[in-house]
């Protein structure tokens, strides 16, 4: 798995000591209420965090943990994955890409300055492939990450009984 650095992070693959502050993060009410509705559990966090393991073994991609250069402080977990979602349309081929980052590190550009880095290994893996994203319609802040990165929304839909954005790059 490629690490990715930019000015101020760092994209690197997930370790088994990384899985503590991901399920704090997945716990928050503050981090799922536009992702889902609901904090994780213990055990809903460790299926995810398995999840983006195995993206990498037998897709060649998936999420990176994303860490502060300056500190090694888990910021989030950025990347692409293929959920298999049931949506109409389906995303199809396309990977989804997606970001998460810790409450304690809202409104700093880390989403976007991650996204970036991203996409950008992401166009160099892809080729001209498309890449979609998914977010309810009430989650602004991610509404702009995605605008930012040059996603722009292609239909609503609705996933799981709830009004649900579908953007694509």
């Amino acid at each position: 798995m490629p690490v990715l650095e930019t000015e101020r992070l760092r994209l690197r693959g997930h370790r088994l000591d990384d899985f503590g502050a991901s399920a704090a993060m997945w716990a928050d009410p503050n981090v799922t209420r536009h992702i889902g509705g609901q904090p994780l559990t213990q055990e809903e966090a460790w299926t995810k965090f398995l999840r983006y393991v195995g993206h990498w073994s037998l897709l060649g991609f998936g999420y990176w943990v994303v860490e502060e250069k300056a500190t090694g402080n888990f910021v989030g977990e950025i990347g692409f994955a293929d959920y298999k979602r049931d949506l109409q349309p389906s995303l199809g081929d396309k990977p989804e890409s997606g970001w998460v980052l810790a409450p304690q590190f809202h409104g700093k550009g880390y989403a976007t300055e991650a996204v970036r880095a991203a996409l950008a290994w992401g166009d160099a893996h892809f080729g001209p492939a498309q890449t979609a994203c998914i977010i309810f319609p009430e989650n602004r802040p991610s509404i702009r990450v995605a605008e930012k990165c040059g996603y722009r929304e292609w239909q609503l839909t609705t996933y799981k009984g709830r009004p649900t954005l579908l953007f694509v790059r």
